[in-house]
């Protein structure tokens, strides 16, 4: 990897920079441990809402990675933190996996599939996506309700590909419903920004954001004034450097 300067806070999105699917990518596990040993304040950030954090811990620590939970921020968490702030209480109804419904449920938020019940219209990354959740939406956002989306992703990288990500979710409700998605709180949102931030206590300028893709975590370090290193083992390519509205401080193929 490139030789950087040292800063306070080092942040790494997980999915395509970490690991790739359950696969460790090259030279994590060795940077984080010397991170550590020079008693570095380290934080993960992911886009992904199909886990919760606990599990997200659970597969670093499997992978070699020692990482407590107040180190993990994902796009459930974060949404139900904004919901908190923005609209306690609020009857939601989430298109997502059960993650994501566990957590608001345990955050208190009630939960409907009547549309002249429903506050918000949660979209998110759903494998389950099957047109009846489709037609929730569609009843509840013509019925007043707003869309919300946990994270901007067109796509997940798995190991030999992608899967589609929440943005097929937020384009099929849009299209729909002709309304747009009113707040995105996922990367590159300044709502993650700030979140991760005072999670970590550093304030942006001394953090540097380690990511795969140039249009969520590479922008949503800059727009926050964060320096950002753009590694080449998942999403973004060299030569996507062309056409992105934000440029990397720097760019490495991988963490060795």
């Amino acid at each position: 990897m490139v030789q950087l300067p040292v800063y306070d806070g080092y942040i790494f999105d997980l999915d395509g920079t970490i690991y790739l699917g359950d696969q460790i990518l090259p030279g994590a596990v060795d940077l984080l441990a010397q991170l550590r040993r020079d008693g570095r304040k380290v934080a993960f950030l992911s886009n992904n809402p199909t886990k919760n954090r606990a599990q997200y811990v659970a597969k670093l620590n499997q992978m070699g990675i020692p990482t407590s939970l107040d180190e993990v921020i994902n796009t459930s968490y974060v949404m139900v933190e904004w919901l908190k702030s923005n609209a306690p209480g609020a009857t939601v109804y989430p298109v997502s996996e059960q993650p994501l419904i566990d957590e608001l449920s345990a955050a208190g938020f009630p939960i409907s599939e009547r549309a002249g019940e429903i506050e918000y219209v949660i979209a998110s990354f759903d494998r389950t996506f099957v047109y009846r959740k489709l037609q929730i939406a569609f009843d509840a956002i013509r019925a007043g309700a707003q869309l919300v989306a946990t994270n901007p992703d067109r796509f997940c990288p798995v190991p030999g590909g992608g899967e589609p990500d929440a943005a097929a979710i937020i384009a099929a409700i849009e299209a729909c419903t002709n309304t747009r998605c009113s707040v995105n709180v996922g990367k590159p949102s300044p709502i993650m920004a700030r979140t991760i931030s005072t999670q970590l206590g550093v304030p942006p300028e001394r953090c540097l954001m380690v990511g795969d893709r140039l249009h969520t975590d590479i922008a949503m370090g800059a727009a926050a004034g964060m320096d950002t290193l753009l590694v080449l083992t998942g999403d973004s390519r060299r030569a996507d450097l062309a056409t992105a509205p934000y440029q990397p401080t720097y760019i490495a193929e991988d963490l060795l």
